[in-house]
């Protein structure tokens, strides 16, 4: 199995972007004129990683796993 860096190696989960924005003004609702981008940025968001011995074929291996994977028990069967 070929392992990449920041990807679970049960489910597949690896980084997302996404954007930021930076908004001012005051809303419609609030009594103003709505609300205005003022900036965008790119931002990345990261699965969360761990470190798990998972055994695999009567061998131990450490596997970067994401806690959702962890907490249903998925390196368990894996």
């Amino acid at each position: 199995m070929l392992t990449m860096a920041k990807v679970c190696a049960v489910c597949g989960k690896r980084p997302i972007v996404r954007n930021k924005l930076v908004q001012s003004g005051k809303a419609k609702r609030e009594g103003g004129v709505g609300k205005k981008t003022t900036g965008i940025t790119k931002t990345w968001k990261y699965p969360n990683l761990q470190r798990v011995k998972v055994w695999r074929g009567g061998h131990a291996r450490t596997l970067r796993v994401c806690t959702s994977c962890i907490r249903q028990g998925k390196t368990l069967a894996a």
